[in-house]
C-alpha cells in the first residue's frame, strides 16, 4: 500500500514541473560576459551547446557483421 502511495506522489510531483523563462536567483547575476563580447548572453543563449561540446556523429554505423582490418596497435599486454 505504501509503495502505491509513494509511486502516485512521485508521478504527481513529476507532472507539476513549472515551465517558464529561466532567470537568475534573487540576489545573483548571470556570469560575466565572455572576453571580447559586446553583449551579455541571456540565460537561454548560455544553455545552447557549442558544436565542440556535442559534435554530430561523423561515422557510419555498421549494418551487418564485417571482418575487421588488422590493427597494428592492438598489442597484447607485456
Amino acid at each position: 500500500m505504501r509503495h502505491r502511495i509513494a509511486l502516485a506522489a512521485l508521478l504527481m510531483l513529476a507532472a507539476c514541473g513549472q515551465k517558464s523563462a529561466l532567470e537568475p536567483v534573487e540576489g545573483a547575476a548571470l556570469p560575466p560576459a565572455p572576453y571580447g563580447a559586446d553583449v551579455q548572453p541571456t540565460a537561454d543563449e548560455l544553455l545552447v551547446l557549442d558544436p565542440e561540446a556535442a559534435p554530430a556523429r561523423s561515422v557510419e554505423l555498421r549494418t551487418r557483421s564485417e571482418e575487421r582490418e588488422d590493427d597494428p596497435f592492438d598489442l597484447p599486454p607485456e
